[in-house]
């Protein structure tokens, strides 16, 4: 009875933490599945001079596939990239990635800023970690 009430207790305890493991890893497979798309949208920007028509399917901008990190694509338009993770919130509701790029005032360096659920530092990302502020 004793083991079976220790075994109940560490259930308790790990099941949980797997699952936001597991969460954090999806999250964290997004971003890395959308690194190409945010160096095409870099190039774009680079040749274009601005970030109006850097969209999906247009100047070498891929769609990024759908796999169990991304679920859905929202959009790639004007830079900003909007996309469902496999990465889920304590009620099962998929966690976003929207990446919208930065560019700095010499307009030499580009980085992101994610504004997208996934800032979560108990299922996703934490600050300073893919994006977040």
């Amino acid at each position: 009875m004793i083991v079976v009430a220790i075994i109940g207790v560490l259930a308790a305890v790990a099941i949980p933490q797997y699952a936001n493991y597991v969460s954090r890893t999806r999250a964290a497979g997004a971003a890395a599945e959308l690194d190409s798309v945010r160096t095409a949208i870099a190039l774009c920007r680079q040749e274009l001079g601005t970030l109006t028509g850097c969209n999906a399917g247009t100047n070498g901008i891929p769609t990024p596939a759908t796999s169990g990190n991304i679920v859905s694509v929202e959009s790639i338009t004007n830079g900003v990239i909007s996309v469902t993770t496999g990465a889920t919130d304590a009620n099962g509701a998929g966690l976003t990635i929207i990446d919208e790029p930065n560019v700095t005032a010499d307009s030499a360096n580009m980085s992101w800023i994610n504004r997208g659920t996934t800032c979560d530092p108990i299922r996703g990302f934490k600050p300073g970690i893919g994006d977040c502020p």
